[in-house]
């Protein structure tokens, strides 16, 4: 097993699990969305401002596609997933999981989406972002976790318990 790549929704809890995954596993753990603010000197929601989405998200694409790590746990950006370079590289260097909440438990995890620096169009609504996301995040997913309801301690021992099979499963083969 090489990275653990976790897509998903802001607010879905892919740096939280992340960083216990990685402890558990004894792997590195890696915030695309700061190495983005580190490589570009600035924060998620001043590149948007300064660039607008669209600029942003080609510089979330070029960053995660040429990310270069091992026996890590990748927490990317919800956008990532607009970035084919990007999501084809994590891809192949790691195995994807998509961290599923429904929409109800996203919006109330959420705050100020622009302060987080969350790619909203204008006029669009966190609902219309929301459906917009989930055929990516479904289409790219290797593994899918419903994490509606769950601790954070489950949603790891759940990715771990995976892990573990798919282990078992090649030694076997």
């Amino acid at each position: 097993m090489n990275n653990i790549v976790l897509i998903g929704m802001p607010g879905a809890g892919k740096s939280t699990v992340g960083v216990v995954l990685a402890k558990r596993l004894g792997y590195r753990f890696v915030d695309s969305d700061l190495v983005i603010q580190e490589a570009k000197g600035m924060l998620l929601h001043e590149i948007i401002e300064e660039r607008g989405i669209e600029g942003f998200l080609a510089v979330e694409n070029e960053i995660n596609a040429s990310l270069n790590v091992r026996r890590s746990v990748i927490a990317t950006g919800g956008s990532v997933i607009y970035g084919k370079e990007a999501m084809a590289h994590l891809g192949e260097n790691g195995t994807v999981v998509y961290l599923k909440l429904p929409y109800e438990a996203i919006k109330k995890r959420l705050g100020d989406l622009n302060e987080r620096g969350v790619t909203v169009k204008e006029g669009q609504t966190l609902l219309d972002l929301y459906e917009e996301r989930i055929p990516y995040y479904e289409k790219y997913a290797r593994i899918t976790i419903d994490c509606e309801n769950k601790m954070i301690r489950d949603v790891v021992a759940e990715i771990m318990d995976i892990f573990r099979r798919e282990k078992r499963r090649k030694v076997v083969l």
